[in-house]
């Protein structure tokens, strides 16, 4: 057994592939899965899609065929049936039979529906995975802000405790003491206002997972941006490739093409093809028993384009197709003008984050601590440290929402091209 072991652990050493500990899974993705598991739209469209499959059935095979059954040359003088010979009973079948091609022809017609219908379940899952997104982010940024708020709280009340001792020595204003007390009160008022916020993003994304109004939801911690290379052209030439709704309008640019194509059998003619046999039997005047009959007969429709009917269709096939193409176009424009503004937003907000974190944020700690200091032995006045503090919390809070914007605009851009940000990067 031991040999075992050690010929395992030899093993692992030689592949170079470590063994990881499984990844937990991010809340946003959980939040994600959920809202698009239970959501009624989705499960609306899927019914469709069956119903949509079905329907390829109908119209596309043969019609069924008609049996004809009844008696023929009966005399109305004495309506029997064995008195003249041309008197017989028939029992015939019809078949109709399409121009060949045809029916497939409408079959393709009729089977992109499944195909559209898919394509609207991708587009409605990626629309709830970015709206979920954009939610959350604004959660994440309501949450930070409050706890933000509370730290400041908590350097107020460090603040005020050095007023008062000021104040017991006579260097200090009951001006002040009040000063820092109405801050607090500011800032607990905030919390108010933040903790509605914070209430209200939850219920929307209570909302969409079919969750109590009041169920908590657990967000991560705010990620710094990232350094991500993304580029309009690449943006495009993915969401050519991945984005649902364009898919869409190419499916239904090819639906009108084919509906152009079945339009074409029209001019064509249809078949009915049918059999009869006539029995005839004993003539009781003639004492002659008459044969049977068997005839064939086969029917061929005229396609007369009265009023131009036929032709309307491919017309009408025609301009839908190019009503499809312009709106594929537009499109497309529309993403290269938001994924222009997209990217250049992420370079700004990526270039303000260094700014703001590793210089504004330093040179504000450093300032409060010395206007403290300075207040402490009387060098400035107290305004200046309760500015010094505001100016920390503020800038705390503009790397935050930075931050989640930063996020924001990624899950925009996964949206607009349909593909995860990671995923787009690696390319």
């Amino acid at each position: 057994m031991k040999h075992i072991i050690i010929y395992f652990l030899i093993f692992l050493s030689f592949t170079g592939h470590p063994i990881k500990a499984q990844e937990k899974v991010k809340p946003l993705t959980l939040l994600t899965e959920k809202a698009i598991s239970v959501n009624p739209e989705i499960k609306k469209l899927k019914a469709r899609w069956e119903a949509a499959r079905q329907n390829i059935r109908i119209g596309t095979n043969l019609a069924d065929p008609e049996l004809n059954i009844g008696i023929i040359n009966v005399p109305v003088n004495t309506f029997s049936l064995n008195q003249e010979a041309m008197t017989a009973k028939i029992a015939g079948i019809t078949q109709r039979i399409p121009y060949p091609g045809s029916l497939k022809a409408k079959a393709k017609v009729k089977s992109m529906d499944t195909a559209i219908i898919t394509s609207q379940i991708e587009d409605l899952k990626n629309q709830i995975t970015y709206q979920v997104s954009f939610l959350y982010f604004n959660l994440q940024e309501i949450r930070k802000e409050k706890e933000l708020t509370q730290e400041s709280i908590q350097l107020l009340k460090q603040i005020s405790n050095v007023v008062k001792r000021k104040y017991e020595v006579g260097s200090a204003t009951l001006q002040q003491i009040i000063q820092v007390e109405v801050r607090i009160t500011q800032l607990k008022d905030k919390l108010q206002s933040l903790s509605g916020d914070e209430n209200d993003q939850e219920s929307q994304i209570n909302a969409l997972l079919h969750n109590k109004t009041n169920t908590k939801i657990k967000t991560g911690t705010i990620e710094k941006t990232g350094d991500f290379n993304l580029k309009t052209d690449s943006l495009l030439a993915t969401a050519k490739n991945y984005r649902p709704l364009l898919h869409e309008i190419q499916l239904f640019k090819t639906k009108a093409e084919l509906i152009k194509k079945e339009a074409r059998y029209t001019f064509y003619p249809n078949f009915k093809v049918g059999i009869q046999y006539s029995q005839r039997g004993f003539n009781s005047l003639s004492g002659i028993n008459y044969p049977d009959f068997l005839g064939v007969v086969v029917g061929i429709s005229i396609p007369v384009n009265y009023g131009g009917k036929k032709t309307a269709k491919i017309k009408k096939a025609k301009y839908l197709q190019e009503e499809y193409i312009q709106q594929y176009n537009t499109s497309i424009q529309t993403l290269r003008q938001n994924f222009g503004k997209l990217t250049s937003l992420l370079e700004s907000l990526k270039e303000r984050e260094s700014l703001l974190a590793e210089t504004l944020l330093p040179q504000s700690i450093q300032s409060y601590k010395a206007s403290l200091a300075d207040y402490q032995v009387n060098k400035i006045d107290f305004v200046n440290v309760i500015q010094a503090e505001d100016n920390i919390l503020k800038v705390k809070t503009s790397i935050a929402k930075l931050r989640t914007n930063y996020k924001k605009k990624l899950a925009q851009i996964e949206f607009l091209s349909g593909k995860n940000i990671i995923q787009i990067n690696k390319k």
